[in-house]
């Protein structure tokens, strides 16, 4: 008995440290692969293989009142809406958690970790919160064109000065300082961004040639160090990545422009039109249709190297997505659907969205999204 029990132990640990090479291979795999893509180094995935994440559990309608022409965000277990009458936050059960009275004519918002930026198109009102409380809140100088907040707090502030189409960008800190400001003598400022590390800024603008992305590295001195120019074309939008290039995307390509204002493109398009796009933390969706085919079209995801990763094709109309979590929810015109992170369709919830008067879907992460319309706001579960 005492030789098999030793025999026993013996295989018991050639077991565990079989297991332990085989994990310990895997980490040193994806690190050395992480650091050769330039990508951050995350073990998110790796705790989920052993911890099992907790289902996301919403009250099935939530009812905001903040007048008219509300928008949504997710913000971090709760949601966010901005309306004509101010702003609200109510957590994931329907409870109000922060209210912030003020007027809106044209409520924008945006989010992005933790912390949302509401702001008035058009008007002068400004409000940065978090789930608490608002943590800063100001009168623009002109009339806001748009607005920006990073994963660290540091937002930006675009707005049109006097006549024509003098424009100026205003940068703010996580305390709501402002820190470094732009002024555009020409050209609309239609979009700013700050990279994560709150060093660099990124200032596009319409003129009369085509697009044009000014980058400012350091926030320290008022000349740009870059810019780079569309001529005749589009962008859309933009976005920082961690190893400080720019992302874009316009109306027919996927790009990269780096620090010097040099581009190439990662993933074009111009044979398809564009009917919608996300541009997430690390992976690109985009909703490419073809010409002339009524609805006919097809979603993919790309990443931040330009491979498609997966793709969907479809026939239906599709009215709004969103991507949370891993997941994708699709508000198509006869219902919600969700997709996991190969885009396999797994749920979806019938209905006609025209008659629920849904113009817009929320995915909230876990097989969970919001729907919302101007009288409504309903939360979907996947089946």
């Amino acid at each position: 008995m005492m030789f098999g029990e030793k025999k026993s132990k013996k295989k018991w640990h050639r077991l565990i440290g079989l297991i332990f090479s085989v994990v310990s291979l895997i980490i040193l795999t994806y690190i050395s692969m992480a650091l050769i893509s330039g990508r951050g180094v995350s073990f998110a995935w790796f705790t989920n293989i052993f911890t099992r994440p907790t289902p996301i559990e919403v009250a099935d309608e939530l009812l905001f009142d903040v007048g008219r022409d509300r928008v949504f965000v997710n913000l971090h277990n709760s949601i966010a809406a901005a309306g004509a009458l101010g702003i609200q936050v109510l957590d994931y059960d329907g409870n109000e958690v922060l209210r912030d009275s003020f007027w809106m004519h044209r409520p924008a918002v945006s989010a992005n970790n933790s912390r949302a930026i509401a702001f008035d198109i058009g008007g002068t009102a400004v409000r940065v919160f978090d789930s608490n409380e608002v943590l800063s809140s100001l009168e623009a100088s002109g009339a806001i064109i748009s607005a920006s907040i990073n994963r660290g707090g540091w937002f930006s502030v675009n707005t049109q000065e006097g006549g024509g189409l003098r424009s100026m960008v205003m940068v703010y800190n996580d305390r709501g300082n402002a820190v470094f400001r732009v002024e555009l003598g020409s050209g609309y400022a239609f979009a700013s961004v700050i990279s994560p590390d709150n060093r660099n800024l990124a200032v596009l603008n319409l003129t009369d040639i085509g697009s044009r992305i000014t980058l400012y590295q350091g926030m320290n001195r008022s000349e740009y160090d870059s810019v780079f120019v569309l001529p005749g074309g589009l962008i859309l939008d933009m976005r920082f990545l961690s190893n400080g290039n720019l992302l874009a995307v316009s109306r027919d390509a996927l790009m990269i422009i780096d620090r010097n204002g040099e581009s190439r493109t990662l993933f074009e398009f111009a044979d398809r039109r564009l009917g919608g796009f996300i541009l997430h933390d690390n992976v690109t969706i985009l909703h490419l249709l073809d010409y002339g085919v009524g609805h006919s079209g097809r979603i993919v995801k790309i990443d931040d190297r330009g491979r498609v990763l997966t793709e969907y094709d479809t026939d239906r109309e599709i009215i709004s997505m969103s991507y949370e979590g891993g997941y994708l929810a699709v508000l198509f015109s006869d219902g919600v659907m969700f997709f996991d992170r190969n885009l396999n369709a797994f749920s979806k919830i019938e209905g006609d969205s025209s008659a629920a008067g849904i113009s817009r879907v929320h995915s909230l992460g876990g097989g969970v999204a919001l729907a919302t319309g101007e009288h409504m706001a309903m939360a979907v579960f996947k089946e």
